[in-house]
């Protein structure tokens, strides 16, 4: 931990996402506000704007990964930090859905190329032995934003209307790439190594491909992720539908619960910045039965009406984000760890990918499931099915960690290939 807190370029990164961060929480609401409220679009209209941030991921994300490992990482960061701000820009200029959605779906484009680019320049920056606190640290990042960057919006918003919100993060997204710009380039034995292993593109984007297949850890990982991730989803997007069956509920109930799961994400990063000594599959098991559980008693209190909701509702927002955390990060600490670094842009670009589909998918069964069941049942569901699937994982995690053994004795000795 304290060797972490001395790496300059792994605290300038951290600091270049945390400014950037706050900016899109600051944005999200300001753009749900505007079209939402001061447009008066229909639900259907505002569900595109989700999608268009997502989209992109989606269909994108392997290639964006390709790009990501192809090229400087640290100038594909610099580049997407611009063009989103110029983007923000002329969202505050907005005054059709139509430029709205063009500008998220590119925004969305050169966030695609970001993440994977980012993953990949935190395993230049970070050791192995301190890559899962690295990890942690930028997840309670992002749920420190989640918690403060709403409400700071929500005032902004009210205050001064949803164009200078627009302005600010244009601006967090210049001093981002400020930031990223002064972080260290490649080591000249990346470089070397990228030189030597010139190849297609498709061969590249194959090579990705190919090493996932390969590791059953984080094919396992992925796929039991994103499957985790699909069925979260059909509640998650339908909370708000939950918390309006009860009978007496307080108007800000939503923002509390999502605050609560905000903070239990935060807890518990902090605790997985420090204790790393853990294995990621069984933690991720635990994590989706702890989700599985917190929907559930949603669910039955919802059910039964019980009184003091401003209580117990998000408490047990704290308790699923501190069980989500719990999925998250190991598993992407775990993958920072396989991964050599030059593969590391085309891994995290699937990976990205299948949870990117999950959570297009997800609302959508959810919001049928909601509407032919009832959204008390939807829950019911969503909740066993999660601690179902936690158990069929607890049965595989033997062959599991079998074929990790094996993958690692296959590759002893074998030439760890890097590139910028």
């Amino acid at each position: 931990m304290k060797g972490i807190m001395n790496n300059k370029g792994f605290l300038t990164l951290m600091t270049a996402q945390a400014i950037s961060s706050t900016g899109d929480w600051l944005s999200i609401v300001a753009i749900v506000t505007l079209v939402g409220i001061k447009w008066n679009a229909t639900p259907i209209e505002v569900s595109f704007i989700i999608l268009c941030l997502a989209v992109p991921m989606a269909l994108l994300g392997p290639v964006a990964g390709t790009i990501a490992d192809r090229f400087g990482r640290k100038y594909l960061m610099v580049i997407s930090d611009l063009v989103r701000a110029g983007l923000f820009v002329i969202l505050a200029l907005a005054n059709t859905l139509w430029m709205v959605y063009i500008c998220l779906f590119t925004i969305g484009l050169f966030s695609a190329i970001f993440n994977p680019a980012k993953n990949g320049k935190l395993k230049e920056l970070v050791p192995n032995e301190e890559i899962k606190s690295a990890m942690s640290i930028t997840t309670m990042i992002d749920s420190a934003t989640k918690i403060f960057g709403p409400i700071v919006s929500g005032i902004l918003v009210s205050a001064a209307g949803t164009t200078p919100v627009f302005y600010i993060n244009s601006v967090s997204f210049i001093i981002s790439a400020i930031l990223i710009f002064f972080l260290p380039k490649a080591v000249e034995q990346i470089k070397e190594e990228k030189e030597k292993g010139k190849s297609t593109f498709k061969a590249e984007f194959m090579e990705g491909v190919t090493f996932i297949k390969s590791n059953t850890q984080i094919l396992v990982g992925m796929l039991f992720l994103g499957f985790s991730l699909l069925i979260l989803q059909l509640s998650d997007s339908q909370i708000i539908v939950l918390i309006r069956e009860l009978k007496n509920t307080s108007p800000g109930l939503f923002g509390y619960l999502v605050t609560g799961s905000g903070v239990g994400m935060f807890f518990s990063s902090l605790i997985l910045v420090k204790k790393t000594n853990y294995r990621a599959y069984p933690l991720m098991l635990i994590g989706v039965c702890g989700i599985g559980l917190g929907f559930g008693m949603m669910a039955v209190f919802t059910h039964y009406n019980v009184d003091y909701s401003i209580v117990w509702a998000p408490l047990l927002g704290l308790f699923a984000g501190f069980a989500a955390c719990l999925v998250f990060v190991p598993f992407q600490a775990s993958v920072q760890v396989e991964t050599p670094v030059a593969l590391t842009g085309r891994v995290f670009g699937v990976i990205g990918s299948v949870t990117t589909t999950a959570t297009i998918i997800g609302p959508l069964l959810g919001g049928w499931l909601s509407t032919v069941l009832g959204v008390i049942p939807t829950f019911i569901i969503t909740a066993s099915l999660l601690v179902f699937v936690s158990l069929i994982g607890l049965l595989t995690k033997n062959r599991l960690e079998r074929g990790k053994k094996d993958v690692s004795e296959s590759q002893q000795g074998a030439p760890t290939a890097t590139s910028n």
